[in-house]
């Protein structure tokens, strides 16, 4: 397996295109996380299914978060993608989110060619407003019986945002 780091680059996000890698799929209670220090996959943990993925799950390559860790996306699909894959995505904006304290926020996305959709998902406003509802409730829920409390979504917001945020992360990288 290549280290995605060091062979992708985090897109062209200023004209709102990404690189994205596959951690999760949507519907999955595995917990896949990169390592970035082995350049691999690894099962952290088995979460109870009522805590399965909403939607896709990976990360953005050569960014940090405020968090430590390359910075989140979400991908919407309507089939889950597979884990270890990569796909150039098109930003509809970012969830800003709270993890035990620490901002851990997540890009929303789609893939940037969806000929099934004819790329009907343009914004934040085009997705349907239960896949938001969804999207919320499972990440201020999903440590409920383990860590009750200790996350919240402080709300949804569009590409801009969502682009600062990127260029934010992106400088987190370049300084590590």
């Amino acid at each position: 397996m290549a280290d995605f780091n060091m062979i992708l680059d985090p897109g062209d996000y200023k004209n709102g295109k990404l690189n994205v890698v596959v951690e999760i799929p949507t519907g999955s209670n595995h917990k896949i996380e990169w390592d970035r220090t082995k350049a691999c996959f690894m099962l952290d943990r088995i979460e109870p299914m009522a805590f399965a993925k909403p939607c896709n799950y990976g990360f953005i390559p050569q960014t940090l978060d405020e968090d430590g860790d390359e910075l989140d996306a979400l991908i919407i699909t309507e089939q889950p993608l597979t884990t270890g894959i990569y796909l150039t995505a098109r930003i509809l904006g970012v969830m800003k989110f709270v993890d035990d304290g620490e901002v851990d926020d997540k890009i929303i996305c789609v893939v940037d060619d969806d000929r099934n959709n004819g790329d009907a998902i343009e914004t934040l406003e085009d997705l349907p407003k239960r896949t938001l509802e969804q999207i919320e409730f499972h990440f201020n829920h999903y440590k409920d019986l383990k860590k009750p409390g200790t996350t919240k979504v402080k709300g949804f917001f569009g590409v801009d945002e969502a682009k600062e945020v990127i260029e934010a992360s992106i400088k987190r990288w370049s300084h590590k």
